[in-house]
């Protein structure tokens, strides 16, 4: 059996605008760009005592800090004369690193050297 259309098909209208324009339920998204903040950064200071000896803590600053021996003894006389002194600035997890590697050196040579991170204003 075949079955034929009594009627022929009539085409879909095509709208005039795309469904939205023009009407008062439109939406239109905005880009905005995102303001993202640096990391806040971190200073790691030596703290002076009586008991390392300077030479130890000129060691110190140019192994872990990557500093030449005329610039780590500066930081060492700051730190004597003063009573700490800066190393580095560095993110938060790299300052913690740098701090903790200090400390376990520090004890394996047996000196009470302190070292902390604090955040930079």
């Amino acid at each position: 059996m075949v079955f034929m259309a009594s009627q022929i098909p009539k085409k879909p209208q095509i709208p005039a605008a795309p469904p939205g324009v023009g009407s008062d339920d439109s939406v239109v998204l905005e880009r905005r760009t995102q303001r993202v903040k640096p990391p806040q950064m971190y200073q790691v200071v030596l703290l002076n005592d009586d008991f390392t000896p300077m030479e130890f803590v000129v060691h110190v600053i140019q192994e872990f800090f990557s500093k030449d021996r005329e610039t780590a003894t500066q930081i060492m006389l700051k730190i004597h004369l003063e009573g700490k002194g800066i190393c580095g600035v560095y993110s938060r997890d790299v300052a913690s690193t740098k701090v903790d590697q200090v400390l376990a050196a520090s004890r394996v040579a047996g000196h009470p050297l302190q070292c902390l991170s604090e955040p930079v204003e």
